[in-house]
């Protein structure tokens, strides 16, 4: 990911699962998904980004890419 590329990941708990939002900040385009609690973290941000990057790619634009936090 470029360095002036940035994610903005939001993860709110209700109940047993996890709703993860991922805004990219270069084109204001935001996708959420909704995870079990005791799911990672890495792991819903994985999915979260991996989900925005798909929903880039349908509309034309470059991807996010990737997430620098995780290996």
């Amino acid at each position: 990911m470029p360095p002036d590329r940035e994610i903005i990941l939001e993860f709110q708990t209700i109940g047993r699962i996890v709703k993860v939002t991922a805004i990219d900040t270069e084109t204001l385009v935001e996708v959420t998904i909704q995870g079990p609690a005791t799911a990672t973290e890495a792991e819903l941000r994985r999915i979260a980004i991996s989900k925005l990057n798909y929903v880039l790619g349908r509309r034309g634009k470059p991807a996010a890419g990737r997430d620098p936090n995780l290996v």
